[in-house]
């Protein structure tokens, strides 16, 4: 068979684009006084160095992690959405313990999954940074951890002008570290469990008459800490900024990253049961693979390390030989900020470009008569580029803000067989080396999006009271061509537009130290691919009714500070319209037509409370507390009625809690946290799920201070999953299903147990 390849096209201005980088304000150095400090940062919560829980004068629920929580009270290489998972509504889910293993990681907001949010960094959207390279990227590949210097959390609705076409349940902005101000290097070395050894290095410029740069590279591996294989990614960035005049500024941000990662097996609640919580994937033991594949096809039994299964238990499917994932992407944005004498345009341009492919040897079809195993690989290639522009101004107490957001995205994927040989224990991109002998689909889409919003802050009563209202447009068209005969999917073209989104808020400042807000909003999400994963049938008979999801969401809250604390209260209610789900009636090794239904609507209600306490210099105390009932409010039909009305969404937890406590003394640091996560349900009819459990994290570091030629050392150890608790982190990972009460759906992924990491900290 003859390879196809897609070339997508580049314009200039995408080539141009190759070139850039992204726009961030000036990064804060903290003073001595430490209540000037919180002052600004509660000003500027881009220029964070800890956790703010409250934003006062901001008319929806806001909270902010710096770089604080993000690098020193992690481990370092760790994903900047765990940090995140100790605020109130946030849940975060990873098999490791960095959260970097993309194919199992999850984070949900107020009953919102990843695929329903909105996630940038400095303004470039990431997509729903989902694992099948659709419309965007990981921010662990987009950027190292090191080099962010905030994320702002904004549940429920975040900012109008978000570039997203997916935000129905709120935003995660990423904020990206300027360079320092005086030259330097920083280095960092971590050791630890499973043979992990991870390096990170970075070059400062220092500033020159307005111009400042860093390059930095950073090399991780480490081995699974269950079963064959490791997790390799190598990562550069580099960030350039020019400043002059008036707050006039252009920025270049630049990132390249390779990431290889051996998977782990999705486990079921039966399969853990019985073959236990280190199950995994067979490699490099190819005889059972071959044995269980035989099997499957009738040629033989199953190996006896599977008879601990019921014999009803599909066996051919409870592990495989191996399974992998390959990425390479590259992301570039330019930023400028210029004054034009009473009004502020600011504006970037971006380009990103990804390869990857996700791997799985399957019994399913056979490489020959005499090796019944094949290596089934789903393709991937994305090209996107865009642009973002905002023009703001003040008349009189009105603060007016005008912008325009346009993306295309060209995007392949492809579902090819290639053979084996006989046992391998390496992974590499087959694509690249070999030919396949089958190919089950190629799909390609084109995917072009224009949105462009207003709105109107207002400020009355001597800046006590703030109104804000304004609306977008917003209009996603995606078309689907098929490149090879398929009963897997369709071709076709799907649009979601709506021509008035509305949202506003309202902020009142009680006094000094105390405000309360109320806001509404409401969004439209993309159909993405999600439509063309069905029958041609299916799909021109569907596409007619077919509507985009919607969401109106409604929040009002309580926001106090003191001198040692901060506190928020929020309440929300949303309606989710339209919720659109896609079952697939095989295994998921096997390539089928899925089915998309229309479910209906769902609704959640709920509370958020956070408190961070700071009785005395050094001492922090982050409680935070979550309470979210979302339920589906109609049965659908799929081959008969499916009784969703009333039950849970799957995989969001009803009550979670989280507490941090962290102490600083004389060099001293030390971090202790608990979360504790509901019971989630992994059926929409609710009759199967996983338990709730409680895991802990600590940490202990002494700085140094100033030795000889180092301007900083410091030495610190991590523990994760301190008390080395079994649980359920990710579900949900190959899909959910309608019913499953003696839980043999694989999908889910078991939390990675206690592990140790060592950390140098160093800068020259």
């Amino acid at each position: 068979m003859t390879r196809v390849r897609i070339s997508f096209r580049r314009t200039a201005l995408a080539a141009a684009l190759a070139l850039s980088l992204h726009a961030g304000l000036a990064h804060a150095t903290a003073g001595d006084d430490e209540k000037a400090a919180a002052t600004d940062a509660r000003d500027n919560p881009k220029q964070l160095d800890a956790i703010s829980v409250i934003a006062p004068g901001e008319t929806r629920q806001i909270q902010s992690i710096g770089v604080e929580e993000i690098v020193r009270q992690q481990t370092p290489g760790s994903s900047a959405l765990k940090a995140l998972d100790k605020l109130p509504g946030v849940q975060f889910q990873s098999a490791d313990p960095w959260g970097a293993y993309e194919w199992s990681t999850q984070i949900t907001l107020h009953g919102f999954d990843q695929s329903r949010l909105g996630f940038t960094l400095d303004g470039i959207p990431l997509g729903t940074m989902g694992y099948g390279v659709t419309d965007g990227l990981q921010v662990t590949r987009a950027i190292t951890s090191e080099n962010l210097a905030t994320v702002e959390l904004a549940q429920g609705a975040g900012a109008l002008g978000t570039a997203s076409n997916t935000n129905l349940g709120g935003t995660v902005q990423f904020f990206s570290a300027d360079p320092d101000a005086k030259p330097g290097v920083r280095f960092n070395q971590v050791m630890g469990s499973d043979s992990t050894s991870r390096t990170y290095v970075r070059a400062d410029s220092g500033d020159h008459g307005g111009f400042s740069m860093y390059v930095s590279f950073a090399h991780a591996d480490t081995d699974k800490w269950k079963g064959f294989g490791d997790q390799n990614s190598n990562q550069a960035n580099l960030k350039a900024v020019y400043q002059w005049g008036d707050g006039n500024r252009i920025s270049l941000f630049a990132d390249g990253s390779k990431r290889k990662e051996y998977d782990y097996m999705d486990l079921s609640l039966t399969s853990q049961r019985a073959l236990g919580w280190d199950w995994d994937y067979l490699q490099p033991d190819w005889n059972t693979a071959v044995g269980i594949a035989n099997a499957l096809n009738g040629k033989g039994q199953y190996p006896a390390l599977l008879n601990a299964l019921p014999a009803d238990y599909g066996k051919g499917d409870a592990t495989y030989y191996a399974g992998g994932g390959i990425r390479r992407d590259g992301l570039a944005g330019l930023s400028g900020s210029f004054n034009l004498g009473g009004a502020t345009l600011d504006a970037t341009g971006y380009y990103h470009a990804d390869r990857g492919e996700g791997q799985w040897a399957t019994p399913y079809q056979a490489s020959s008569p005499t090796v019944p195993l094949s290596m089934r690989t789903t393709d991937y290639g994305l090209d996107r580029y865009g642009l973002t522009s905002a023009l703001k101004f003040s008349l009189a107490n009105h603060d007016i803000e005008l912008g325009v957001w346009g993306e295309n995205a060209n995007t392949n994927q492809e579902r090819n067989f290639f053979t084996l040989d006989g046992q391998y224990t390496a992974l590499y991109t087959f694509y690249n080396d070999q030919q396949p002998f089958l190919r089950a689909f190629l799909q390609h889409y084109e995917t072009k999006t224009r949105m462009a919003y207003a709105e109107d802050t207002v400020h009355l009563l001597d800046d006590r009271l703030t109104v804000n209202f304004g609306a977008k447009s917003l209009r996603v068209t995606t078309d689907a061509t098929s490149l090879v005969p398929t009963t897997s999917f369709a071709q076709g073209e799907m649009k979601a537009s709506k021509g008035f989104l509305p949202q506003a808020g309202v902020d009142y400042r009680l006094d000094e130290n105390q405000d309360i807000y109320g806001s509404y909003a409401k969004n439209l999400s993309a159909f993405g691919i999600t439509p063309f994963s069905t029958s041609q049938t299916a799909f021109d008979a569907a596409k007619s009714r077919l509507k985009p999801e919607e969401s109106q969401t409604w929040q009002v809250g309580y926001r106090a500070h003191g001198e040692t604390f901060e506190a928020s209260l929020g309440l929300f209610y949303t309606r989710f319209e339209n919720r659109l789900l896609v079952t697939t009636p095989c295994p998921a090794v096997v390539t089928c037509a899925s089915s998309l239904n229309n479910v209906g609507d769902v609704k959640s209600r709920g509370a958020d409370l956070a408190f961070i306490w700071k009785p005395v210099r050094g001492f922090t105390w982050l409680n935070s507390l979550s309470y979210n009932k979302s339920q589906y409010q109609d049965d659908y039909q799929n081959a008969g009625t499916v009784p969703t009305a009333d039950k849970y969404v799957v995989g969001v937890p009803k009550t979670m809690f989280s507490t941090s406590l962290s102490y600083e003394m004389a060099g001293w640091r030390a971090n202790l946290e608990g979360k504790y996560t509901g019971r989630r349900y992994i059926t929409y009819t609710n009759d199967s799920s996983v338990p709730s459990y409680w895991v802990a994290d600590a940490g202990i570091a002494y700085d140094f201070g100033a030795v000889s030629a180092f301007k900083g050392l410091s030495v610190g150890l991590n523990v994760t999953n301190l008390f080395d608790k079994h649980y359920f982190a990710s579900t949900g990972t190959n899909g959910y299903v309608a019913s499953d009460p003696q839980g043999y759906n694989q999908t889910l992924m078991a939390g990675a147990p206690r592990q140790y990491f060592v950390n140098l900290n160093a800068q020259f």
